[in-house]
């Protein structure tokens, strides 16, 4: 809060007060220069002005319903919206409470609609691996304070809970209240990748300080340590596939022909033209960080050996992962 500004005593020694006009458009005489009619005529005016402001016996003023703050209060810890927002949801149904979080609530529908094409590049990934199970879901927003702010995190916490609970599917559970939230919080709130893997050797990494980046591994056979190894291999080389078996076939035919056309290709004989293609997607498609294919990618922990190779060391496989980032990266 702004601290209140000094009063110039100055200032307002050189002011006068306010002149309504006359009907003819001139100036009514100021206050002490008129005579006992002016002044009885000003209380008159005064008095109706007072009457008109008064309440009636149901509780209204001029038309309006008068709404405690306790009423208020307690519509605002039901549906987290804004204190103006409570109060007018209040008045516009003379201080039916249950009516007026229908009316919240629809509202927070259109906000929803109107903010849903907003861009949310902040945000938070939450994690939870225990007894076997492994979930992961992100919840993105559009600024960094309302990612701080405490009803963002509960709400994320909650979903993932649920995710945890019975699956990705849980999420869909939460839309109204992802509505009621951005009407409340004001910017638009989405609920990224909700995963749950099950068996195997499962681990979660987020990375920090911003947790805005994490991934779930599931691996057949190795230990969790190598899995959270491998979960932070991923945060950092965003691999697409697990396998090249996994590459649609219209993917690596695109990017076949892109090579094909590239005068280092056109350069050499027809024939050895094919076989240097492959090597090419090889080292520049397959084994690509960011992108690619996982076990194709140099290891981030031993350079000199690829994730594959690395894990055939101990006999372990990737069955799944999944990396979620609400900065879309």
């Amino acid at each position: 809060m702004l601290p209140d500004r000094p009063r110039d005593r100055r200032r307002d020694r050189g002011r006068t007060a306010p002149r309504l006009a006359d009907g003819d458009g001139r100036a009514a005489p100021a206050a002490g220069r008129a005579g006992s009619g002016g002044r009885a005529g000003a209380r008159c005016r005064r008095g109706a002005h007072r009457g008109h402001r008064s309440r009636d016996r149901r509780g209204r003023r001029a038309g309006v319903t008068e709404i405690g703050a306790s009423l208020v209060k307690e519509l605002r810890e039901r549906t987290g919206a804004g204190m103006m927002d409570c109060k007018r949801a209040l008045q516009e149904t003379d201080g039916d409470i249950d009516a007026a979080v229908t009316i919240l609530r629809e509202k927070g529908m259109a906000a929803a609609t109107k903010r849903a094409g907003r861009a949310t590049s902040e945000g938070l990934v939450g994690v939870i691996v225990e007894e076997g199970v492994a979930s992961i879901v992100g919840i993105g927003c559009e600024t960094e304070p309302v990612s701080k702010n405490e009803a963002f995190r509960s709400f994320g916490e909650r979903v993932l809970r649920a995710i945890h609970a019975e699956g990705g599917a849980a999420a869909e559970a939460f839309e109204t209240e992802r509505a009621e939230l951005i009407a409340s919080l004001g910017e638009n709130i989405v609920i990224l990748a909700p995963t749950r893997l099950e068996g195997g050797t499962l681990a979660a990494y987020v990375h920090p300080p911003a947790h805005k980046i994490g991934v779930l591994v599931q691996l057949e056979g190795g230990t969790p340590d190598l899995a959270r190894q491998l979960a932070m291999h991923i945060s950092f080389a965003a691999p697409e596939w697990a396998t090249r078996d996994e590459v649609p076939g219209d993917v690596i035919a695109a990017e076949k022909q892109i090579y094909l056309n590239t005068d280092e290709v056109q350069s050499k004989p027809e024939q050895a033209r094919e076989k240097i293609v492959e090597g090419m997607l090889g080292k520049r498609f397959y084994a690509a960080a960011p992108g690619g294919v996982l076990v194709d990618q140099a290891w981030i922990h031993d350079s000199g050996t690829t994730v594959g190779k690395a894990l055939a060391d101990v006999g372990a496989s990737v069955r799944a992962f999944k990396r979620v980032s609400v900065a879309g990266s």
